[in-house]
């Protein structure tokens, strides 16, 4: 009988031609990936270089107001939600 030149198979890339197709496809990915990375950080402000260097913390960090009761009852006053006597018997009985 004759097979062919791929034998009784049926002539395909065999074994080693789906490893390097599968390699092909593996390193397409791969590269769309980084270049996705790459745009989203040029995007985002340019290089971003490692120094080694702590800079500190981030402006504000750490710094978060905390609402006070005099806040809350400075910003009901000024929304209109009390009266100025009510407004300033709950700031006496708060400041004492």
């Amino acid at each position: 009988m004759m097979y062919g030149w791929g034998g009784e198979f049926g002539g395909g890339p065999g074994i080693i031609g789906g490893i390097l197709m599968m390699v092909f496809w593996v390193a397409i990915i791969v590269g769309v990936v980084m270049l996705i990375a790459w745009l989203t950080r040029q995007g985002a402000g340019g290089h971003t270089h490692y120094t080694g260097q702590v800079q500190g913390p981030h402006p504000g960090a750490g710094t978060e107001h905390r609402e006070t009761a005099i806040d809350i009852l400075n910003a009901r006053y000024a929304r209109g939600g009390i009266d100025k006597a009510e407004y300033e018997e709950k700031k006496k009985d708060l400041s004492t």
